[in-house]
């Protein structure tokens, strides 16, 4: 071997190795940003709420001996897994119909003139306020809760999808057609790749929604869950026991949103490869 040839396969190498390296270094940066943020904000939150009166804000460190106290009492994991069944049961539930009516709602014309009317009624209707109906059909328990989850969350999920499913370009529908593609395949390769990031979406916004309907449940309904512990260290005016719970939904909003965002990198790497 030359020694031309060997400069060119190490300088080859030398180059493959800064191919892999440089995405490292922004990845790095972009979470030490995060990171920083969050301090940031923690540390005025811990600074200004300790000049306020602790009637009307709780700073981090009383909410962390607050959330220690309720752990300690197992009130807060009981009130949390209560919450969080109710929640992954109505999204779940709300995601799959919401999807499947999407899809057929989008799809199919006569499916969309027979029900385009309803969906456009009951999602403008103010959904929280026919909590007292919803009371009367299923009473005080679990299946109230499911059903407010539900109903609240399946709008989203359900119009997003339908309009994916109207945005697939008619010429793709065509070109699978013209080679005698079933509706199955049409389905399956061409309808639901193209309404995917719709139907994800939706999800995410769903997954809002449906958090506001489990709270909204256990407000009105079954006083029990992370709603209750709201509403129970709300009246004893213990504002850092109050956050705990608070801040709990909002961790199960970003857990769920992470999740959904993972699940569209893996049923649909292609939409992420230019950000990467």
């Amino acid at each position: 071997m030359t020694n031309t040839t060997l400069a060119a396969n190490t300088a080859g190498a030398a180059d493959d190795m800064i191919e892999d390296l440089e995405p490292v270094a922004p990845v790095r940066r972009y979470w030490l940003v995060r990171l920083a943020s969050i301090v940031v904000v923690l540390a005025l939150w811990e600074i200004l709420g300790r000049q306020v009166n602790p009637l009307f804000m709780a700073y981090p460190s009383d909410i962390v001996r607050a959330a220690s106290r309720m752990i300690m009492s197992g009130e807060l994991l009981k009130a949390f897994l209560e919450s969080m069944k109710t929640l992954t049961i109505g999204f779940v539930l709300a995601s799959v119909v919401g999807i499947v009516l999407g899809l057929l709602i989008g799809r199919y014309r006569y499916v969309d003139a027979a029900t385009d009317w309803l969906v456009n009624a009951l999602y403008a209707t103010p959904l929280v306020a026919i909590t007292p109906l919803v009371i009367l059909w299923f009473g005080l328990g679990f299946p109230a809760k499911l059903f407010i989850v539900f109903i609240l969350a399946v709008f989203p999920v359900l119009i997003n999808t339908a309009s994916g499913v109207r945005n697939v370009a008619s010429q793709l529908v065509d070109v699978g057609t013209a080679f005698a593609a079933t509706e199955r395949q049409i389905f399956g390769k061409i309808i639901l790749p193209a309404a995917l990031p719709f139907m994800m979406t939706g999800i995410r916004l769903g997954i809002g929604r449906a958090i506001i309907g489990m709270v909204v449940a256990e407000f009105f309904t079954a006083i029990n869950g992370l709603g209750a512990l709201i509403i129970k260290y709300g009246n004893q005016f213990e504002t850092a026991a109050m956050f705990v719970p608070i801040l709990c939904l909002m961790l199960m909003g970003v857990v769920y949103t992470t999740i959904a965002l993972r699940f569209e990198h893996w049923v649909a790497p292609w939409r992420f490869t230019d950000d990467e």
